[in-house]
């Protein structure tokens, strides 16, 4: 199971970015999927999750300004950022929990996509 995000890059104060990350694999089915970032120098921290029935919740930091969707027959998660600011860049990581079949058993374990940098100028 791979997790392959896209959509970052360079934008200005105030402009919008969206990201994506899709899965694929030996996919069962889909549980939370979710994004994460990671500033220079910073920890890790939750951005927005979103479950399989499409159910979110945010960062308060984000919260009117990311928009976090899923398009379950695509495995796919979606970020949209808007009114971006400075302190928004990071290195943004997708994250699933993926239901795969080993030996005739679905098993759930964690994944984490290899990230996408988002530079926001000021």
């Amino acid at each position: 199971v791979q997790l392959q995000a896209s959509g970052g890059g360079l934008v200005q104060a105030g402009g919008s970015l969206r990201l994506s990350c899709a899965a694929s694999g030996n996919i069962f089915s889909i549980n939370d999927m979710g994004w994460y970032r990671q500033p220079p120098g910073k920890q890790r921290e939750l951005v927005a999750r979103i479950a399989s029935g499409g159910s979110a919740n945010y960062a308060d930091s984000v919260k009117g300004r990311f928009t976090i969707s899923r398009d379950n027959a695509k495995n796919t998660v979606y970020l949209q950022m808007s009114s971006l600011k400075p302190e928004d860049s990071a290195v943004y990581y997708c994250n699933a929990d993926i239901i795969v079949l080993t030996t005739g058993l679905p098993l759930q374990y964690n994944y984490w996509g290899q990230g996408t940098l988002v530079t926001v100028s000021s």
